[in-house]
């Protein structure tokens, strides 16, 4: 089969699974799309990795197909500066965090990306930044400069826009719980900015509230 003939099945079996109960739950997180992602995930592993298919129908908008081109790409086929409009382009919640999760993080130009996206002016480009930054915290931290992070997040994160302040929010925690020489700074910061202090928590769910979430994952940690 042509990538089109691909193409024109791929979308039509996405029409097929659009479920209006999945759209409405979606879109209460911002996400516009009604396809159960268990299902997509399925349609992934029946197509496997096609590059020149996950051009397309990320070329289409469409998130679900957006999402499904994030699962069959080949992340380092990507240049930079593809990666960098992608980015752009991406709007809604779900196909940003894949994108940087799945494709972006497993690519050379993820630093590179990393450090401009965090002085991007665009509070969804520079969320994606201290995305990247997060995992560099936990898993590369040679060469960041935390406490200047920490005070970039004190400065800013009380008055950042919500996905922007929820990413900062997440590093801030990240720096207390896997940098025992900062995590009593972290603590302070968060307890003084209050951000997500009352953020609605399901049972035996940790709290988003920076203080909390690094007392409780340490806690987790000691008892490990």
């Amino acid at each position: 089969m042509t990538v089109a003939e691909v193409m024109a099945e791929v979308m039509a079996e996405l029409a097929d699974l659009e479920d209006p109960r999945v759209r409405e739950v979606n879109e209460k997180h911002g996400d516009d799309h009604g396809v159960n992602l268990t299902k997509l995930r399925g349609i992934a592993k029946r197509i496997k990795s096609q590059q020149e298919l996950a051009r397309e129908l990320w070329a289409m908008g469409d998130t679900a197909a957006r999402l499904l081109a994030l699962l069959i790409c080949r992340p380092k086929a990507f240049e930079r500066d593809d990666l960098d409009s992608m980015l752009r382009e991406a709007r809604t919640p779900k196909v940003h965090d894949w994108l940087v999760n799945y494709v972006v993080k497993k690519t050379a130009h993820a630093e590179e990306l990393r450090q401009a996206w965090l002085a991007d002016p665009d509070p969804v480009v520079a969320s994606a930044g201290w995305a990247l930054t997060i995992e560099r915290v936990t898993k590369k931290p040679e060469g960041l400069d935390l406490p200047g992070l920490l005070d970039v997040i004190e400065a800013e994160m009380q008055q950042a826009p919500d996905r922007l302040q929820w990413a900062m929010n997440h590093c801030l925690a990240q720096v207390g719980i896997d940098h025992a020489e900062h995590r009593a700074r972290a603590i302070d910061i968060g307890e003084r900015l209050e951000v997500l202090k009352d953020y609605p928590t399901p049972p035996g769910c940790t709290s988003p509230f920076a203080p909390t979430w690094i007392s409780e994952i340490v806690r987790r940690q000691a008892g490990a």
